[in-house]
């Protein structure tokens, strides 16, 4: 048993790496059979813990440990979209028995326990998982901790409380460490619960960091101040001027403004990020300086080895065998999960990702008529695969998955599968020739899944933003649309898009694929060498040390 009073690191950290830092993330995807994440936050914290262990950081993440998860995506008796809860557990965590209490909603003691995840179960740094459904907890209180992003505003709040606060807490109870990382604005109240040691805001800023992820509204959590004042956000009640200090006389709080405004140093997710999160937030006192550090992806758990073996070797002719090797271990899922039989001989597209609004994966369907001769021509046929989870309350995201599932139907070569988690993500990623992204842009803040479908070659067909903007070379290793002026209404933005999505595809993708392999070949090994190594996650846990803790 771990001794959790006398806790240190259980490896020898490297020297390099000074500064202890705890790393505040509401979701992270590890592993397939640890169901904490929703989607791409989680994959990049996940891969982030992965090679923070590899490099042999001094650095700890701190989660909440979901009960139900996210959701566990199945489908109604038509095929739908059907959002189910099923209690988790998970036997390779251990219980550290140090519980910690924090005030919520008038209730001074709301009890979380943090739970330990070693580093030799999946490869990660040492993590804790924080939980309120205890015995010592009423019905309410534990109920704080059951689903990820709880559609209801005091639960999520109360969320945000028991990972700022209580994971605070956990961290004072394990040592304290230098320097703490909001990645992501969910964990804000940390910056109240750290003004016990730090009294004055100068001192305080030397030791939080920020990481903002989207320039999505809705990724930027706001509630009114008073609610936020009576929930206990801040740790104590504030009074009339105190509150209004903190929110420079505004009614409402913004997680992420906050956020700036106590870290000594943010970061957006890619170059093009960094220049929209300073654009974003120009102009608001007192916040502090915004840099670029661009999401990657942990290639140990996400590049395909066979490969990238065959590359080093020289040995070409292995890559497409071995593509079509993957293609088929993708195509029994979705035999599996619809019927159909694909062909691993024919171009696959694949769109997987979250379903919001900006991200478009319905934008080929609004020309049906141009759609429907792709998908029956004979001289370049294709198949299409859409995988996400939408926001299980979020009507117009659930309704364009339906819509998909309806179009797919009763078509042989395109498919929606459900269940889209790390096992179907890797299964997506190895299986596609090319991945699709068709983000509004500026909206894509990095859209990390094109960096580990690279590394399973699989080419990018994008549109011009977020990480791509410093990876694509158009026609050599990804395929790029020209930029359209994001000034125009969406439908005007969409429109022009959508045809250079189809103009690009018929003239320059299928012709290469199906007419010129070797050059389509090249594409993909230039692919596969050019993600690495500065979209590996190893690249990114050592600038977030060198650019963010250490500066």
């Amino acid at each position: 048993m771990t001794d959790f009073q006398n806790w240190n690191f259980p490896f020898k950290t490297d020297n390099a790496f000074k500064p202890k830092v705890a790393y505040f993330c509401m979701e992270y995807g590890i592993d397939q059979s640890f169901k904490v994440y929703s989607g791409g936050l989680g994959f990049l914290a996940g891969s982030h813990m992965r090679s923070a262990y590899t490099l042999k950081q001094p650095l700890i993440g701190i989660g909440m440990l979901w009960k139900y998860g996210y959701y566990d995506q199945n489908r109604y008796e038509d095929q739908s979209l059907r959002a189910d809860f099923v209690e988790k557990q998970y036997a390779f965590l251990e219980d550290t028995g140090i519980i910690v209490k924090v005030e919520i909603n008038g209730n001074p003691n709301v009890y979380v326990k943090a739970y330990y995840l070693a580093p030799e179960v999946f490869g990660t740094a040492p993590m804790f998982f924080l939980s309120t459904d205890l015995p010592e907890n009423d019905y309410l209180a534990r109920t704080i901790c059951h689903r990820l992003y709880d559609n209801n505003p005091s639960t999520r709040v109360a969320q945000s409380i028991v990972l700022g606060q209580g994971g605070g807490k956990v961290v004072d109870a394990l040592g304290g460490v230098d320097v703490y990382h909001l990645n992501e604005g969910h964990g804000l109240p940390l910056a109240f619960h750290l003004q016990d040691q730090y009294p004055s805001i100068q001192e305080l800023k030397k030791h939080l960091v920020f990481t903002t992820h989207t320039p999505e509204l809705a990724g930027n959590e706001e509630h009114d101040a008073n609610f936020l004042n009576t929930m206990g956000f801040f740790k104590r009640q504030l009074s009339t001027d105190e509150l209004a200090a903190i929110t420079h006389n505004s009614p409402t709080l913004n997680y992420t403004l906050t956020a700036l405004r106590y870290a000594k140093i943010a970061n957006g997710v890619s170059q093009l990020h960094g220049e929209v999160s300073r654009k974003m937030w120009k102009g608001n006192s007192g916040i502090c300086k915004i840099i670029a550090i661009t999401n990657a992806q942990n290639q140990k758990y996400w590049a395909d080895e066979e490969m990238y073996k065959a590359l080093e070797k020289g040995k070409d002719s292995n890559i497409p065998k071995r593509k079509k090797s993957l293609k088929a271990a993708l195509f029994l899922e979705v035999a599996n999960q619809t019927g159909k039989m694909f062909d691993p001989e024919v171009l696959t597209i694949v769109w997987a990702r979250r379903f919001a609004a900006y991200k478009r994966a319905d934008i080929f369907l609004e020309d049906m008529a141009r759609l429907e001769r792709l998908l029956s021509s004979a001289k370049y046929p294709i198949q299409i695969i859409w995988a996400g989870k939408p926001y299980p309350l979020d009507a117009y995201a659930v309704g364009v998955f339906n819509r998909l599932v309806e179009f797919t139907k009763h078509r042989h070569n395109v498919a929606i599968l459900t269940g889209y988690e790390l096992q179907l993500s890797r299964l997506l990623k190895n299986g596609a020739d090319i991945w699709l992204n068709t983000p509004r842009r500026p909206r894509e803040a990095s859209g990390t899944s094109g960096m580990s479908a690279s590394m399973n070659g699989a080419v990018n067909f994008s549109i011009f933003d977020g990480w791509v903007c410093e990876f694509a070379k158009h026609g050599k290793n990804a395929f790029i649309t020209p930029v359209v002026d994001e000034n125009q209404p969406h439908t005007v933005q969409d429109e022009q898009d959508r045809t250079n999505l189809f103009n690009i595809l018929e003239n320059e993708i299928l012709p290469l694929y199906y007419e010129q392999p070797d050059k389509w070949l090249e594409i993909v090994k230039n692919s596969l060498k050019d993600v690495f190594p500065f979209f590996g996650a190893d690249r990114m846990a050592r600038e977030y040390y060198e650019s963010m803790y250490q500066s």
